[in-house]
């Protein structure tokens, strides 16, 4: 698990995201749930988000940026149709009816890239890939930020006990490596909670866009974002929601076992008391942008 800073953050590292669940588990199902299969056109041979997954009918894909965050996420390649979770140590999860692709991305080999770390991960990549180096800084739970830029340039973390201290302890390296690092050190002191400080309340569901998240921040806390956004001609949209999870695991984009018939879109609003998620229920709903 990771490593603490103080014995207050320690709960919040450790149940910064929720367990991996058992069926049993699982949030109630609705009715729609005795539909046998979703009508969306799912095109299992395509490798990223936007081809292999077709609106529901009367809805269309919005267009992104190509620059954008949102069609990275949206372009990002997927390992073949029907890949199973992985935990950090190459063990499949007990739960895989609940996804319908897998990032093509490492987890890497210890348990620390977890829900929000998900979610920097791809933050990170996106604005690494930009060459906006400058960008890429993030705080940790403590409160203390730390950049790509300090890091590739030696600056170090030194934790002791409610204390972090930076300094220069190593030399130059700007290499992809070092930046894997450089992440996993944010992996071990950021959470749900840092990152719902770094980020914009959504106030309107019309806003919502590829890439924003819904967050639950605290001990636990969980985070889904969203990977995908199609519409009608009324303006009504509908979402495709990825995540990481705990223990660390592949990142994934999830099934929607509350609405077959358009799975795994999903159907939300920034107003809604709660939002079900395949594996976490969000209450109260809390959407926001980088």
């Amino acid at each position: 698990m990771k490593k603490v800073i103080s014995g207050a953050v320690i709960t919040m590292l450790l149940l910064g995201c929720t367990q991996d669940k058992k069926p049993s588990k699982l949030p109630s199902q609705k009715t729609e749930d005795l539909m046998p299969v979703s009508s969306v056109q799912i095109n299992k041979e395509k490798n990223t988000i936007r081809e292999r997954f077709s609106p529901p009918k009367g809805y269309e894909w919005l267009n992104e940026k190509p620059d954008s965050f949102g069609y990275f996420i949206e372009n990002f390649k997927l390992k073949p149709y029907g890949s199973e979770i992985l935990r950090y140590d190459g063990v499949p999860i007990s739960t895989q009816h609940l996804h319908e692709a897998i990032f093509d991305i490492d987890t890497g080999n210890k348990d620390l890239q977890q829900c929000a770390d998900a979610a920097i991960r791809l933050r990170a990549e996106y604005l690494y890939k930009q060459k906006r180096f400058e960008e890429i800084k993030f705080h940790f739970t403590s409160g203390d930020l730390l950049s790509w830029n300090d890091y590739k340039n030696g600056t170090r973390a030194f934790v002791n006990g409610n204390s972090v201290n930076f300094r220069k302890a190593a030399g130059f390296d700007d290499s992809y490596q070092s930046f894997r690092n450089y992440l996993d050190l944010i992996f071990n002191y950021a959470g749900t909670i840092s990152l719902h400080k770094e980020t914009k309340q959504v106030l309107k569901t019309s806003d919502l866009k590829t890439g924003d998240i819904l967050i639950t921040p605290g001990s636990p806390g969980h985070i889904v974002f969203i990977s995908g956004v199609s519409q009608n001609k009324e303006g009504e949209k509908l979402f495709l929601l990825g995540e990481g999870f705990t223990p660390a695991q592949s990142i994934h984009l999830l099934s929607n076992p509350f609405n077959k018939n358009i799975s795994p879109w999903y159907d939300l609003d920034v107003d809604a008391s709660e939002t079900k998620t395949a594996r976490y229920i969000f209450k109260p709903t809390n959407f926001r942008s980088f």
